[in-house]
C-alpha cells in the first residue's frame, strides 16, 4: 500500500468513525442506510457487533443509547435474517453474546465499501490542506461532545495487581476472544518490571478501562502495547486516548523509542484509533496466532 493510499484510508476511517459517533449521539435515523435494505440503527448494530464480537445486548444498548425493547426487536429481526448470532453467556445466563454470521460479516464489508465510496466522493474535490483542517475539526467536535457528557477520569499506574485489573482484563479477553491470556502472576511480573506497567482508568472512581505496556526483549528500546480496553458503557470520554497518553509518557521517560502492537482485522475501530495516533504498519514481530495487523509508533521526542 502506498503512502497516499494509506493516508486516504486513514482519512476515510476518521470521517466514518465520526459519522458513526455523531449519528449515535444525535439519533439521526433514516429509513435506509447507504441505499441498502437496512435502517441506520440496524447498520449501527452490525457495526458495533463486528467491531466488538461477543458484546452483550445490554452493552449494545448502553453504547447506542436505545431502550431495551427497541434493541431486543432489532436483534430479533437481524437474527431472523441470519445476520446476527446470539449465544448464552457462561458468566451470566441472563445475557446473550452477540456475533456476526458469515452473512452479517459480508453485509458489514459491503456497508464499509459503500461508506468509503461515499466519503471518497465527498473528499474528491477537497485539497490535502483542507482535508487536514477538516479532520482536525472533526476531532475537536468529537472531543467537545464527549467532554460534554461529564465525568471525571483518572489514570493510575498500578504498583500491585488488584481485583479491578483482573476483572477488566478478563472482560477484554472475553470481548475479543483472546487465546493467549496472561495469568495473574504474569500481570504482577509486568507491574514489577521498571520498564513495563499496567494502567487503569477510573471514571467517577469506578475502574472502567485498562492498558498494558510490556518491554520487548527482542527489539532494543521498544515496548509493546497490550490489552487496551474500555467498558462499552464508559466510552465517549476519551478514556482510551488518556490511557495511551499515560502509557506513552511513561515509555518515553524510561528511554523507550518505539511502541509496537498487534491486532486483527475485525477490530477496525481500535486500528483506526492507533493510526490516528501515529502508529504505522510494520513487519510481524511476534508469534501471536490471532494477530493479522502489526503496527508501531516512534515515541522519540521531536527536537
Amino acid at each position: 500500500m502506498t503512502v497516499s493510499n494509506l493516508q486516504e484510508e486513514e482519512q476515510i476511517s476518521a470521517v466514518r468513525e465520526f459519522n458513526r459517533f455523531y449519528t449515535a449521539r444525535l439519533g439521526l435515523l433514516r429509513k435506509r442506510h447507504l441505499d441498502g435494505d437496512l435502517s441506520l440503527t440496524e447498520a449501527r448494530i452490525l457495526y458495533e457487533i463486528g467491531a466488538r464480537p461477543g458484546l452483550t445486548a445490554s452493552s449494545l444498548r448502553e453504547t447506542l443509547g436505545l431502550n431495551a425493547g427497541y434493541i431486543s426487536r432489532s436483534l430479533a429481526l437481524l437474527a431472523k435474517r441470519k445476520l446476527v448470532r446470539q449465544t448464552a453467556s457462561r458468566q451470566d445466563g441472563r445475557e446473550k453474546l452477540l456475533t456476526l454470521s458469515p452473512a452479517g460479516e459480508n453485509t458489514v464489508a459491503w456497508l464499509n465499501e459503500q461508506s468509503a465510496l461515499q466519503i471518497q466522493g465527498l473528499l474528491a474535490n477537497v485539497s490535502s490542506t483542507d482535508r487536514a483542517v477538516l479532520l482536525d475539526s472533526l476531532a475537536k467536535v468529537r472531543s467537545i461532545l464527549s467532554e460534554a457528557k461529564g465525568g471525571s477520569v483518572r489514570i493510575v499506574r498500578l504498583s500491585k495487581s488488584n481485583d479491578d485489573a483482573i476483572r477488566l482484563l478478563q472482560e477484554y479477553y472475553d470481548a475479543v476472544h483472546v487465546v493467549q491470556r496472561d495469568t495473574p502472576e504474569a500481570i504482577q511480573r509486568i507491574i514489577d518490571d521498571p520498564c513495563s506497567g499496567v494502567w487503569l482508568a477510573y471514571l467517577e472512581e469506578e475502574a472502567v478501562g485498562c492498558v498494558v505496556l510490556r518491554k520487548l526483549a527482542s527489539i532494543p528500546f521498544a515496548g509493546e502495547c497490550k490489552r487496551l480496553y474500555v467498558q462499552p458503557a464508559s466510552r465517549g470520554h476519551r478514556i482510551a486516548e488518556k490511557l495511551l497518553d499515560a502509557q506513552e509518557d511513561f515509555a518515553r521517560d524510561q528511554g523507550l523509542r518505539w511502541i509496537y502492537l498487534d491486532s486483527y482485522d475485525d477490530l477496525k475501530v481500535a486500528i483506526a484509533l492507533y493510526r490516528r495516533r501515529g502508529y504505522v504498519s510494520c513487519e510481524r514481530y511476534n508469534d501471536n496466532p490471532q494477530a493479522t495487523v502489526f503496527l508501531r509508533k516512534n515515541i522519540t521526542p521531536r527536537e
